[in-house]
């Protein structure tokens, strides 16, 4: 196969600019999930996708879909696919980089003069970020009719106002969302394929530009945890009545730390992370013992006889902390993800274009959850892709090398293609 045309990795390049200077928020780039960010993205996706000459739908929930006609439209189809939203003030590629690699591969195609036996689409996916909605992937879900209809009243962290609320707004069928109307179906499916950057230092310290995924893993998460002790002045209560909120949640953390060292000496994989935690400002002060302190706590494997088993081992030592400290921890509500393996046959065809392709490529599970996932747990063969990002995700900083980029792009086209 050829050498992949300049053209469609200048294309790419020209629409991650446009993204950057058309949505940055300093001190990086805001997307928000069903806002401006998010729309100004779709829009101008949409129009390099129709300049391509692809054709356009978009179901009840805003994906967007551009499909490239292949020869037999009774075959299933591929799709390329990502979304666009992005945390705040994070950076340009994170979700962004798989739908304009499904631009590339399409335009690619188009300046060889090569039609697919099947239709090729790209996706453009909404409100994958769940720092704006607590709902994990919430428009690939949407696709597939699996979305909860309470997820709907669900409510965005900056405005406050509902996900039926942003949906209508834009003119989008929150109604049909609710009663599962499906747009994808798991049989007209090919294959999945997301690309997305590294989110961590695999790869760069690898020296690879390309990860193939073997699993996605699920999580659990308490987004609203506190432990609730008692206030008391600093130093008239001696240690013996103190209940003190800080310690005790201080005990929590070294006590799930235990239990990770475990896991890690057994092979098992998971993290841990406590990502938000405070006092109450309104009633803390340096001469008080705290009564109570706020906690976010997020649980990732992609085993999920490993979530049970942290799950389980959080309210066990919870409750010996609580008898011991005279403390309550209120946990709040539960939510999280399910595991995806990847479809190990397709993963062994991009790694045999990788290597076709001359590029390295590393497998390696993601610790990161995907919109790949919901695909791969409706049965549709799905690959997911990392290419080398330097600096880490969800931070301005975010990088990726248009070279590597190109050479992702080379290894899916040729993948797809052959």
């Amino acid at each position: 196969m050829s050498a992949l045309p300049a053209a469609a990795i200048a294309l790419a390049g020209r629409l991650f600019e446009e993204l950057r200077l058309h949505t940055t928020d300093e001190p990086g780039i805001t997307r928000a999930a069903y806002g401006e960010g998010e729309e100004l993205a779709h829009a101008l996706v949409r129009r390099a996708g129709l300049e391509l000459g692809l054709h356009e739908a978009v179901d009840a929930a805003g994906n967007l879909y551009l499909t490239l006609p292949g020869e037999d439209p009774a075959l299933p189809g591929w799709i390329i696919g990502s979304h666009i939203d992005s945390v705040p003030h994070g950076g340009n590629f994170d979700g962004a980089a798989g739908v304009l690699a499904g631009l590339a591969v399409v335009a690619a195609l188009r300046e060889e003069g090569r039609r697919l036996a099947r239709d090729l689409t790209v996706m453009v996916i909404r409100a994958e970020e769940s720092t704006w909605f607590p709902v994990s992937y919430l428009g690939s879900r949407a696709a597939f009719g699996l979305l909860p209809a309470e997820a709907l009243e669900t409510r965005r962290a900056d405005t406050g106002r509902t996900l039926r609320e942003h949906m209508e707004a834009l003119g989008f069928d929150a109604e049909a969302v609710a009663r599962g109307e499906a747009h994808l179906e798991p049989a007209r499916i090919h294959g999945f394929v997301e690309l997305h950057i590294e989110q961590g230092p695999v790869l760069e310290r690898e020296g690879a530009a390309l990860g193939l995924v073997t699993g996605i893993a699920g999580s659990f998460r308490y987004r609203k945890a506190r432990c609730l002790g008692s206030y008391g002045h600093s130093g008239a209560v001696p240690r013996a009545y103190r209940q003190d909120a800080v310690v005790a949640f201080a005990d929590l953390v070294a006590a799930l730390e235990t239990t990770w060292d475990g896991l890690e000496r057994e092979g098992a994989r998971a993290t841990i992370t406590f990502g938000e935690v405070g006092t109450d400002p309104a009633q803390h002060a340096f001469s008080k013992v705290p009564g109570e302190i706020g906690f976010c706590l997020d649980v990732r494997s992609e085993s999920p006889a490993v979530l049970e088993r942290i799950h389980g081992e959080l309210m066990a030592r919870a409750a010996v902390i609580e008898q011991r400290r005279g403390v309550h921890f209120d946990f709040g509500e539960k939510t999280g993800s399910t595991p995806a393996i990847l479809d190990a046959s397709l993963r062994a065809r991009f790694a045999a274009s990788a290597a076709r392709e001359g590029v390295r490529a590393v497998e390696m599970p993601s610790g990161a959850g995907h919109d790949t996932s919901v695909f791969a747990n409706r049965g549709v063969p799905s690959a997911l892709l990392f290419v080398r990002n330097q600096n880490g995700s969800h931070n301005p900083q975010e990088d990726m090398r248009l070279a590597d980029f190109a050479e992702a792009v080379g290894v899916i086209r040729r993948a797809i293609a052959g």
